[in-house]
């Protein structure tokens, strides 16, 4: 079933990108090459997520398992995202402060 879906998504991915030469506006490409990357990230986190806690993804009961556990992950990857901005906002980045350059 999975690999069904992976060829569904190729078939897609192949489609759009062939209507991208047709595209007259930069803004028009990038936001499908943006669709696309997104659509393939979906795709193979929550092919790790269900993998990694071994989801039987056949039933009903599975899929909402799946559902619950990869919002899950998205959160939490989100947080981590958000934690790792805010520490690299209050870092030192002046040339001055950083004290390992050879003078």
């Amino acid at each position: 079933m999975v690999a069904w879906i992976l060829i569904g998504l190729a078939l897609v991915a192949v489609i759009v990108v062939s209507k991208l030469i047709h595209f007259k506006h930069l803004k028009h490409r990038l936001t499908a090459i943006f669709l696309i990357l997104l659509l393939f990230f979906a795709y193979s986190t929550f092919s790790g997520v269900v993998k990694s806690n071994s989801i039987d993804i056949k039933t009903a009961s599975g899929i909402f398992q799946a559902v619950k556990i990869y919002s899950s992950w998205l959160g939490l990857a989100f947080n981590n995202v958000k934690t790792i901005t805010g520490n690299a906002i209050h870092m030192d980045w002046s040339v001055e402060g950083n004290q390992t350059l050879p003078s």
